[in-house]
């Protein structure tokens, strides 16, 4: 009898067992919510965390490239190993060059839905809140894009040394931070991070910092063969979205109108040049464009970097533009909707003040002035040219 009690204890053991594991399996997908396709890469060795080597993480990552891209079509069917610094290629290299609250986030996050994508996100978060127009800070600035779009952190001390207490500086490269949550002592290491980067075939960058015409100097690289998307937003809605950030006011580049619309003539003057120079490395859009038509030019600017747009890509676009979920920072949002925030929020004297500095770049940009007429019925934008 007792035997008999014993083997039945042993059978149900057995089973909760089996449900544990089949329950286990079910929910793997995920790991602490993050999307499989950020997970930390799985070491196949039975090795214990802390004596993985850089090596181990490196291969493992390159292999996960591999089977992340075998269905893609790369560009004039050339071979992964083209754009890779690990193999002696080049990467294809984009950044984005625009200013605080301009729909940047949005715009990263789609380059950054690429699988195989490095994402250098605001690399000049340390020189604060201030728009670099010249000296003394363009050299530095400048020279830290550079070090990173070359995948050379051996002398970028304070850009990492920030990046410790602001780790926000790393967690938007998801593919990165996945690694450095897994393996942390070496995240902030620049051997790992220059053999890491290397392995990547697309490179994308934003900055809000750096004013167009000092991009001139990447576009001059022809070694790097970056491409530089201008990215422009309505300085009303700009100047609304920035009531909302605590850092913001009081900082005369990030507050006051003339001060930002002045960089938007000079943007649009810089423009007409890079235009002219750099016919097919160079291009402007309207963030209010990108919002109310995202399939249509998210394609553009695909073929303008010389890709394919990856399915991956166009389930962020299904996702993120079409609710409106989270706070000011939240790339989730009713994409039509969105740029146009300020005919709610901002008063009509408001919108005259800022108006009465930003005639000239408005102009320029094609954003019509208020008539008169009710602001929630009012309708923003004409066509406008770079020339």
């Amino acid at each position: 009898m007792i035997r008999k009690k014993e083997f039945a204890g042993i059978v149900f053991l057995v089973v909760i067992c089996l449900l544990l594991i089949t329950f286990c399996e079910k929910d793997s997908p995920s790991i602490g919510n993050r999307p499989i396709s950020f997970q930390a890469i799985e070491i196949e060795q039975s090795v214990p965390e802390d004596h993985i080597s850089i090596e181990e993480i490196i291969n493992a990552q390159r292999a996960k490239l591999l089977r992340e891209l075998q269905d893609y079509n790369l560009p004039n069917k050339i071979s992964l190993s083209n754009l890779t610094l690990d193999t002696g290629g080049q990467p294809i290299r984009t950044v984005i060059i625009t200013t605080w609250r301009s729909g940047s986030t949005f715009l990263g996050d789609i380059l950054n839905a690429l699988p195989g994508n490095y994402y250098h996100y605001e690399p000049l978060l340390d020189f604060g809140i201030i728009q670099i127009r010249g000296p003394p800070y363009s050299e530095p600035a400048l020279n830290v894009l550079k070090s990173l779009l070359n995948c050379d952190y051996t002398d970028l001390h304070r850009y990492l040394e920030f990046g410790m207490s602001h780790i926000y500086l790393f967690t938007h490269n998801q593919r990165l931070w996945a690694q450095c949550e897994a393996y942390p002592d070496y995240c902030w290491e620049p051997e790992f991070l220059n053999n890491f980067c290397k392995l990547f075939p697309f490179q994308s960058m934003k900055t809000v910092r750096l004013r167009l015409k000092l991009a001139e100097q990447l576009l001059e690289d022809e070694i790097l063969g970056v491409k530089v998307i201008l990215l422009v937003r309505d300085p009303r809605g700009t100047l609304q979205s920035r009531k909302h950030r605590d850092w913001c006011p009081g900082e005369p580049d990030c507050d006051q109108p003339n001060y930002l619309c002045s960089d938007m003539v000079s943007d649009y003057s810089a423009a007409i040049r890079l235009s002219k120079l750099y016919p097919t490395r160079f291009r402007a859009i309207r963030y209010e464009d990108l919002s109310l038509n995202p399939y249509k030019h998210v394609q553009a600017l695909f073929d303008f970097m010389g890709l394919q747009v990856h399915p991956a890509v166009k389930e962020f676009l299904d996702s993120h533009t079409t609710i409106n979920v989270g706070g000011v920072s939240s790339t989730y949002r009713d994409s039509k909707i969105a740029p146009f925030h300020w005919r709610n929020d901002l008063s009509y004297s408001e919108v005259r003040a800022i108006e009465g500095n930003c005639s000239e770049a408005m102009k320029l940009w094609g954003y019509v002035r208020t008539d008169g007429s009710s602001l929630k019925d009012f309708y923003p934008l004409t066509p406008y040219d770079i020339k």
